[in-house]
C-alpha cells in the first residue's frame, strides 16, 4: 500500500510525471526507504500522508535561461558554455541554486553559462544522454551539468561534470578542464622563499596573492595567470594574524586581502592592499609586468623595440631609435651593472634630479627616452649565446656570452642604432635584380639598418650617462651608412607549459582517451541494465543447445553401404593422374655430352697395366 501511494502521489504530480515518464527522473526513493522502515510494523492507516511535499523552484529573474530559440545563438560565441539543466519540480535543483549563482558570478567575464529546463523538452531531450533503446536520461539526474568547450558547436563535444556539486567542485572542474586555465598553489610563510621565489624562472616578475581566507584562485584570476604566464609567476599564500610582523617588515603588506609585486632584485615590492577585481587586476599587470630594467627575450623583444624587425615604441613611422643593452651571464657583476642601469634609467627620465644630470651632456638622452625612442634593456648572456656573440664581437666575449668557463664574469653595455628607410631597401633589391644571390641575401636580411657603439668606460653613473647621451645626438645628426645584415633570434626561455598545448582545441589528446575510457564503462553498465539483455541471452543459449543436440543426433550411414558404393564405382573411368613436370627443362641447343646417351658402336678400351706401352 506505501508503494500504491508513493506511484500515486508521483504521477499526480504534472512535472514529476513529466521527468519520470520522458527522463527516468525519480528522486523521492529514499522518501519511500525511509517511510517504509519506519512503519514496517504498522497499518497503513497509521502512515502519515502526504509522503511527498511538492517543490516549487522558479529562477530568478537575472538568470540566463536557454531555450530552444535562443539556444544556437549562445553556441555562436567562442567562449565556453556551462549549462544547468534543471526542473522546477526538483527539490536537489531548488537546493543547488543558490550555489549555482556563486558559480555564475566567478565564470563572470571568462566563460557563459545558462539554465536549461526540463519543461523545454526539445532542449533538454537533446541535451540528455541516450540509452541503447534511444531515450532520454541524465545519469546523475537533475540538476546536471554539461560544458560546451571553447569552439565546440554540437553535442558530439559535450563534456559532462560527474563530480561533487559544491562551488569549488564545479568551477575548478571548469577552469581546468574545459579552460585549461593553470592553477595557483598556495605557499606557508617558510616555503615561499624556497620553494616559490627560489624556483621560479628569474627573469619573471613574482605576483604574490596574500589571501585571507585560503579559497582557491577564481577562474579569471587564473585566466590573468595564463594571459601573463610569459612575464610574471603567480603564488598564493594565507595572512595569520601571528605573523603580520614578518609581512609587514619583509614586503610591507599591512593587512590582508593585498597583492605582492616583485620585480627585480633588490627593488622594493609594490603592494596593492584591499579586493581587486578582473580589470583593476589587468592593469596592475600591465603596469608591473616588466621588470624595472626590463630583460630583452624573444616575447618582450617587439614591445620593447629591441627588435631589427620592428618599429620603435615612438610608432611606426619613428626612423631612428635606441637600445641600450646590459649583457652577461647571471652574476654578482651583472646584478652591479644592472642596478647602475637602473639608476641611469631613473636619472634620465626624471627632471628632478637635476644636480645628477648634467643637462647639457645628458639632453639628447633624455629627450629621446621621453620620446621613447630609447629604451634599457638586459639580456641573460649565458641563454642568448649566439645573440651575445654577435653584438659582443671581441676577443674576449666568453667572459660575457655562453656558459661560463672560468671565473671571470664581464658584462657589457653597448647601444645599438636602429633605423628604417623603406625606399633604400627597395632600391638596394632592385640594384641587382638579375643577381639571384644577392637578391636572396638582401631578402634575408633585417629590414633595419643596426649601428653597434660597445661601451669601453666606467662603470660609473656620469660616465655612461655622458656617453649614451654623446652616442645618441651622433646618431640623430652624422649621415651614417644604412647597413643591413641578419641578427640571430633571441632563444625562447620558457618551454610552453603541459595547459597552453592543444587547449584551444575540444579535448587534448590524453584527456580525449581518458573520456573515452570512461565512456566505455558507462556503456557497458548500461548495457547491463538494459531489460532486453536476459532474453536476448536466453535466446542465444537455447539456440547453442539446440545446434549441438542437432549435431550430435545425425544419422550416421553405415560402413557396407559405403563400400558398396565403391565397388559399383570400380568399373567407373577413374580420373587422370596429373602428370607432373619435369623438375628441370634442358636446353635442346645444347650438344649431347657422354653421359646423356651411349653410341651403338662404342667399345670399350682394353687398358694394360704398363704405363710405357
Amino acid at each position: 500500500m506505501i508503494k500504491i501511494q508513493y506511484a500515486f502521489e508521483l504521477l499526480s504530480n504534472p512535472i514529476w510525471k513529466r521527468d519520470y515518464d520522458i527522463f527516468g527522473i525519480d528522486e523521492h526513493l529514499d522518501v519511500l526507504e525511509r517511510v517504509k522502515e519506519k512503519y514496517i510494523n504498522a497499518e497503513f492507516s497509521d502512515v502519515s500522508l502526504p509522503l511527498l511535499e511538492p517543490t516549487s523552484f522558479e529562477p530568478d529573474q537575472d538568470s540566463d535561461v536557454i531555450s530552444s530559440e535562443n539556444f544556437v545563438s549562445k553556441l555562436q560565441n567562442s567562449t565556453a558554455l556551462l549549462v544547468q539543466v534543471v526542473s522546477a519540480g526538483s527539490s536537489r535543483c531548488a537546493q543547488f541554486y543558490s550555489l549555482w549563482k556563486r558559480i555564475a558570478s566567478f565564470l563572470d567575464g571568462v566563460a557563459d553559462t545558462g539554465m536549461v529546463d526540463t519543461s523545454d523538452l526539445k532542449l533538454a531531450t537533446y541535451l540528455s544522454e541516450k540509452r541503447y533503446t534511444g531515450a532520454p536520461f541524465f545519469r546523475n539526474g537533475l540538476p546536471s551539468l554539461l560544458a560546451f568547450p571553447p569552439g565546440c558547436k554540437t553535442s558530439d563535444c559535450i563534456v559532462r561534470y560527474t563530480g561533487e556539486l559544491s562551488v569549488d567542485a564545479v568551477t575548478d572542474w571548469f577552469a581546468t578542464t574545459i579552460l585549461s586555465l593553470p592553477r595557483i598553489s598556495y605557499y606557508s610563510k617558510e616555503s615561499l622563499a624556497q620553494s616559490f621565489l627560489g624556483k621560479a624562472s628569474r627573469h619573471k616578475v613574482k605576483v604574490i596573492f596574500v589571501s585571507k581566507t585560503g579559497q582557491r584562485a577564481t577562474p579569471s584570476v587564473r585566466q590573468v595567470a595564463k594571459i601573463y604566464w610569459s612575464y610574471a609567476s603567480f603564488a598564493f599564500t594565507v595572512w595569520r594574524e601571528e605573523e603580520s610582523v614578518f609581512w609587514s617588515n619583509t614586503f610591507g603588506v599591512e593587512e590582508a586581502p593585498a597583492v605582492i609585486i616583485l620585480r627585480d632584485p633588490g627593488v622594493k615590492p609594490v603592494v596593492y592592499h584591499g579586493l581587486i577585481d578582473t580589470s583593476r587586476l589587468v592593469d596592475i599587470m600591465e603596469q608591473n609586468k616588466h621588470q624595472v630594467l626590463p630583460q630583452l627575450r624573444s616575447v618582450t623583444s617587439m614591445e620593447l623595440g629591441c627588435d631589427p624587425k620592428g618599429y620603435s615604441r615612438a610608432g611606426n613611422d619613428t626612423t631612428v631609435w635606441y637600445c641600450a643593452v646590459v649583457i652577461g651571464r647571471q652574476s654578482a657583476e651583472l646584478h652591479k651593472m644592472r642596478e647602475t642601469m637602473r639608476r641611469v634609467q631613473e636619472i634620465l627620465s626624471n627632471d628632478a634630479d637635476s644636480d645628477q644630470l648634467d643637462l647639457q651632456t645628458a639632453t639628447s638622452a633624455a629627450v629621446a627616452l621621453k620620446e621613447k625612442r630609447l629604451t634599457f634593456a638586459w639580456v641573460d648572456g649565458e641563454a642568448q649565446k649566439r645573440f651575445c656573440l654577435f653584438y659582443v664581437n671581441v676577443e674576449d666575449s666568453h667572459d660575457t656570452c655562453g656558459p661560463r668557463r672560468d671565473i671571470t664574469d664581464a658584462p657589457r653595455l653597448f647601444l645599438v642604432r636602429y633605423k628604417r628607410n623603406d625606399t633604400e631597401v627597395n632600391k638596394k633589391v632592385e640594384e641587382n635584380p638579375m643577381n639571384m644571390f644577392a637578391s636572396m641575401a638582401s631578402r634575408d636580411a633585417d629590414p633595419t639598418s643596426q649601428l653597434v657603439a660597445l661601451y669601453k668606460g666606467l662603470d660609473e653613473t656620469p660616465q655612461i650617462i655622458k656617453w649614451i647621451s654623446e652616442t645618441v645626438r651622433d646618431g640623430d645628426t652624422r649621415d651614417l651608412p644604412f647597413h643591413r645584415t641578419s641578427t640571430p633570434e633571441l632563444v625562447p626561455e620558457d618551454a610552453d607549459p603541459i595547459w597552453s598545448k592543444g587547449r584551444e582545441q575540444i579535448i587534448s589528446s590524453s584527456r580525449g582517451v581518458k573520456q573515452r575510457m570512461g565512456t566505455v564503462l558507462q556503456r557497458i553498465n548500461d548495457l547491463v541494465d538494459d531489460p532486453r539483455l536476459g532474453p536476448m541471452l536466453l535466446l542465444a543459449a537455447l539456440m547453442s543447445f539446440g545446434f549441438i543436440y542437432l549435431r550430435r543426433n545425425q544419422s550416421i550411414k553405415p560402413n557396407e553401404s559405403a563400400n558398396s558404393s565403391q565397388s559399383n564405382t570400380e568399373g567407373d573411368e577413374r580420373p587422370k593422374l596429373r602428370r607432373r613436370r619435369p623438375k628441370g627443362q634442358r636446353n635442346p641447343d645444347l650438344p649431347p655430352s657422354i653421359t646423356d646417351m651411349e653410341p651403338p658402336n662404342a667399345v670399350q678400351m682394353p687398358f694394360t697395366d704398363s704405363d710405357s706401352e
